[in-house]
């Protein structure tokens, strides 16, 4: 019974807890498009789905805190505030994206973030990057390079909005792995979408408009679902190896992917399919050649 039991909280538990957030993640990315694309109502700006992202999430954080009551510890708020700014311009580039390219695109870009912290780690962490690293990198950008469509009849300038989403994502990592180090995981949530209501609001309040019903329901489930989400990594997180767990979360690319057909009717081209593989490819190899480091 007790290998059984590894098994099972090692194994299958952490798989489905991801394969189940990654399955929200692309729902956000529904939601930030149907908004974005005037579907529910006029056209939200990207400032203002940002908004409903961190308000909403920030709200059912406060709620569970209010029934947990965790203890905090003294935060390291420069560093919270670059994190947060951080991962406010990439959803806000993501949900641009979204709104302009197909979603298994903007998705498959997004998935450079760990090629964009790795290369970030070197500068401000010291790290050697290997030769297989630097390989991992090269195909993994090859297959965004693919998705830009690099022709004068089918080039994608909306999709560097994803690619510039998946920088700033990848200065997100560096900092919450700095974070991380000190910092429980309830705390650096709560500050961040604390930090992002500030930021988002702020910014938001210049290009207001006043949504109808369809559309705050659409800003609450992307706040909410966003924070489910990101509960579902950090307990998959907290029972098996990130380097065990990283490539289930490529099942967003085929959430995505059958959303964008359910409610758009988009069918992913020979061009998407085979750049969106070339990434997942070159980020996989990353995860295995860290799995190895690691266990060194």
């Amino acid at each position: 019974m007790q290998p059984h039991s590894i098994t099972k909280n090692t194994v299958l538990i952490p798989a489905a807890m991801i394969i189940f957030a990654s399955a929200l993640v692309a729902g956000t990315t529904v939601l930030a498009k149907l908004l974005g694309q005037g579907y529910l109502g006029p056209e939200l700006h990207p400032f203002q789905i940002s908004f409903g992202r961190f308000a909403f999430a920030f709200t059912a954080l406060l709620l569970t805190a209010s029934v947990m009551r965790p203890k905090f510890d003294n935060p390291n708020l420069k560093m919270h505030i670059g994190r947060t700014t951080a991962g406010w311009g990439g959803v806000t580039l993501m949900f641009t994206a979204v709104s302009l390219i197909p979603l298994p695109d903007a998705t498959a870009i997004s998935f450079l973030s760990p090629v964009f912290a790795m290369m970030l780690a070197v500068r401000l962490l010291g790290e050697t990057v290997g030769i297989y690293r630097w390989l991992a990198a090269i195909i993994a950008l090859g297959g965004a390079f693919i998705l830009l469509r690099p022709n004068i009849t089918s080039f994608q300038p909306a999709a560097l909005f994803a690619l510039g989403a998946a920088a700033f994502f990848g200065v997100e990592l560096i900092m919450m792995k700095l974070l991380t180090r000190k910092e429980k995981p309830f705390q650096i949530l709560i500050i961040n979408n604390a930090l992002g209501l500030l930021l988002s609001s702020t910014i938001a309040f210049f290009v207001w408009q006043s949504p109808n019903t369809l559309q705050w329901v659409a800003l609450i489930g992307i706040g909410t679902i966003m924070v489910m989400a990101q509960a579902c990594y950090l307990n998959a997180l907290r029972a098996s190896d990130a380097s065990f767990i990283a490539p289930f979360s490529y099942a967003t690319l085929i959430f995505a992917a059958l959303y964008d057909y359910i409610f758009f009717g988009q069918v992913p081209d020979m061009i998407s399919i085979f750049g969106g593989l070339t990434i997942c490819a070159g980020a996989i190899l990353l995860a295995i050649r860290e799995h190895k480091a690691a266990k060194a």
